[in-house]
């Protein structure tokens, strides 16, 4: 049995789906704000090692990384140096990897890749720097917009 190429439909289903990947695009490249109430320290296998009750927001720019915890005093702010984005429904469903350099207000450098990931519709942050291995700091957003 021959299969009939349908142009129309061809057309279409392309149109969908560049409409569709810019769509995903177009949310990786603008300012999102995360903020979480809890603050868990996991080690390299994921084991929560202790949990902080506190307010912490973090924003991400195209250009720039934020993170504020509780406090202002260990406010962290960095550059991005690279961004890798894949999200199949925008801040639900999908990942994103930012690098960055990132310091604190006492001047020291960390660098920092932040995974940013969306299953079930929860919104997790995973933190972790080069300088502290097998450490990870990890919040679950109470909202992410």
């Amino acid at each position: 049995m021959k299969t009939k190429f349908n142009f129309k439909t061809t057309i279409l289903a392309l149109l969908l789906l560049v409409a569709g990947s810019t769509a995903t695009f177009a949310q990786c490249d603008k300012t999102a704000t995360l903020t979480s109430s809890t603050t868990n320290y996991v080690d390299d296998k994921g084991v929560v090692q202790r949990s902080k009750e506190e307010n912490v927001i973090i924003t991400i720019t195209p250009t720039d990384l934020t993170i504020v915890p509780g406090d202002d005093d260990h406010k962290m702010t960095g550059k991005i140096t690279s961004k890798t984005c894949d999200w199949k429904v925008p801040f639900k469903e999908g990942k994103s990897v930012i690098k960055s350099t990132v310091s604190g207000n006492g001047g020291d450098e960390k660098h920092a890749t932040v995974t940013i990931e969306g299953k079930d519709g929860k919104v997790t942050l995973t933190f972790e720097t080069e300088e502290t291995v097998g450490k990870k700091i990890q919040v679950v957003a109470d909202r992410f917009e």
